[in-house]
């Protein structure tokens, strides 16, 4: 299993983690569920009419942190948002949330598909970190 694939894992053990932004001088952090893993990347996506991707694109720095009960571990995954307008992404999105996909086209509404660049995944028990892995695209 490569390292990417251990932090899609648990984002998948999770289910529902969670995406902390800057709204100027005050974290914002609101619990997600999507993630896809494609060509060694997590892809994430909001709408991008939603205040977390306009926080996003003012301060691309933010923090995904899910939590894995039966084991007592957690992980904090953490780096830039890099934005990706490759529509074959959004589609995919769609394909695995069709409900999500239909609410977005009757709305006109855009997904915004993002993933971590210059990351870091720490794997975490209440004390200590774990494991350290790192990613640069």
């Amino acid at each position: 299993m490569s390292d990417i694939e251990k932090v899609n894992d648990f984002l998948a053990d999770a289910g529902v983690f969670f995406l902390a932004s800057i709204d100027g001088d005050q974290a914002k952090c609101r619990p997600l569920g999507f993630h896809m893993l494609i060509d060694d990347k997590i892809y994430f996506g909001v709408g991008t009419f939603k205040e977390v991707w306009k926080q996003m694109q003012e301060n691309p720095k933010i923090e995904i942190v899910a939590l894995n009960d039966e084991k007592d571990k957690f992980i904090r995954y953490y780096g830039t948002a890099t934005a990706d307008d490759n529509p074959e992404l959004v589609e995919k999105t769609f394909e695995i949330m069709p409900e999500i996909g239909e609410i977005y086209k009757a709305n006109n509404w855009e997904m915004g598909i993002f993933y971590l660049d210059d990351a870091t995944a720490e794997f975490r028990n209440m004390m200590e970190v774990e494991e350290t892995l790192k990613f640069k695209y």
